[in-house]
C-alpha cells in the first residue's frame, strides 16, 4: 500500500500568512474613513456654530437700530426677518430701552444639532 505524502507546515518565513496584509489594509482605510467621516462633522457644527453667532450679532443690532429709531419697524420684527436672511430662525427677543438681547437657532446639516448662540446689543455704555 502506498501512503500518500505527507503534508507538514512549512517553515519558511511568512509562508502561512497569506492574505494577512489585506486584511490590515481593509482595517486602516476602514480607520481612515471613520476619522474623514468624524472630522467632517466636527467641521460641519464648527460653520454651523460660527454660521448662528453672525446671525445673532446682526439680528441684535438691527433690533437695537429699530429700538433707537435708527430704522423704521419693531424690534423683533426686524431681527426676525435678519436673521431668516443669514439662514436663521429667531428663538427669543427682548428689547430694553435701545439695547436688545436676542438668541438665533440655524438649521445643520447633521440632523437633530440645532446650534443656538445669543447675542446683545445697544448704545454705547450700555453695559449690563
Amino acid at each position: 500500500m502506498v501512503r500518500p505524502p505527507c503534508h507538514r507546515p512549512s517553515t519558511r518565513p511568512g509562508h502561512g500568512e497569506h492574505g494577512a496584509a489585506s486584511i490590515v489594509a481593509v482595517g486602516i482605510v476602514g480607520a481612515l474613513v471613520l476619522l474623514t467621516t468624524l472630522t467632517l462633522g466636527a467641521i460641519s457644527t464648527y460653520a454651523d456654530v460660527r454660521r448662528a453667532a453672525g446671525a445673532a450679532d446682526a439680528s441684535a443690532l438691527a433690533a437695537a437700530d429699530a429700538a433707537s429709531g435708527a430704522i423704521i419697524g419693531t424690534p423683533c420684527d426686524v431681527a426676525t426677518r435678519l436673521a431668516a436672511r443669514n439662514g436663521g430662525r429667531l428663538v427669543s427677543c427682548a428689547v430694553d430701552g435701545a439695547v436688545s438681547v436676542v438668541v438665533v437657532a440655524v438649521a445643520s446639516a447633521i440632523p437633530g444639532i440645532e446650534p443656538v448662540a445669543s447675542a446683545r446689543a445697544g448704545p454705547p455704555g450700555s453695559a449690563p
